[in-house]
């Protein structure tokens, strides 16, 4: 991967936490590694294969001074999302805030503090089948392409399928979508968790009626399992209702213990059930 390097930007901020930093502001300087392939630009020469580090500088620089933070932890942090979130060539990016003028009392040249981030890419299950389906699923797209962490890449069509385990309840609206994430997965099912909460979800009846069910089905090529969320779903090939809408936007993604392309276990699965 490429990098391109922004080196000790000056910026003038108001983080820290005494209220004299508040106040009064001081230099701080940003440093940016941004993980991105140059070829394109290399081999034609055009501004528009690639970042424009003088408009970076001026964004970066924007959103630094956009908020008071207590920590450069935080700055640092902030700053990560947004240009993750700003530009899409940027697949990883490392962000350091040095802080020359820190008050503790002794002659440093600067403290400072370096973050790491980078997208991560899973797929998530989406289904409903109480009020109105399709727009509970458009407002958790919504919801998540919206957040600091989360980016929808692609969106499935949506399928109606009948209900499975508890057979008492309406058919369900179902689907999958592509979403970049900078969240681990434990962290990314925590706020899966938080969406259906704020779409109304109440879980009474093991799988039973739902305003909106949320499932982490790949993260990357992981395989892990704790006590909040096992990757890759470990029913994941065994429902039709999954594959099916998965095949739509990534047909040949593998499964990372079955080995097996998405479209290949779709073809197998139809052969004995049918949405």
């Amino acid at each position: 991967m490429d990098v391109m390097y922004i080196n000790d930007l000056e910026v003038y901020g108001y983080h820290g936490v005494s209220r004299g930093e508040k106040d009064l502001g001081q230099k701080f300087l940003i440093s940016l590694k941004l993980y991105l392939d140059l070829s394109k630009a290399g081999k034609n020469d055009d501004l528009n294969d690639t970042v424009d580090y003088s408009a970076l500088c001026k964004e970066v620089e924007e959103e630094f001074k956009r908020e008071k933070y207590n920590l450069i932890e935080k700055a640092a942090e902030a700053l990560s999302q947004f240009i993750l979130k700003k530009y899409d060539r940027v697949k990883r990016v490392k962000v350091k805030v040095k802080k020359p003028w820190a008050p503790i009392g002794k002659s440093l040249k600067w403290a400072a503090v370096e973050v790491d981030r980078c997208w991560h890419r899973a797929y998530i299950a989406v289904g409903s089948n109480m009020g109105d389906r399709r727009k509970n699923i458009k407002s958790a797209v919504d919801i998540l392409d919206e957040s600091a962490f989360n980016k929808v890449v692609k969106v499935s069509k949506l399928y109606n399928t009948q209900p499975v385990g508890y057979l008492n309840q309406e058919d369900f609206l179902n689907g999958a979508l592509e979403l970049k994430t900078l969240l681990s997965p434990e962290k990314l099912m925590d706020f899966l968790l938080d969406v259906e909460k704020k779409l109304k979800r109440e879980r009474k009846i093991k799988w039973g009626p739902r305003t909106l069910d949320l499932d982490v089905i790949l993260y990357d090529n992981l395989v892990t399992e704790n006590g909040k969320v096992v990757i890759p779903h470990p029913r994941m090939h065994k429902r039709l209702f999954v594959l099916k809408p998965l095949c739509d936007i990534a047909p040949f993604a593998v499964h990372p213990i079955l080995k097996k392309r998405i479209v290949d276990l779709t073809l197998e699965l139809e052969k004995t059930e049918k949405l």
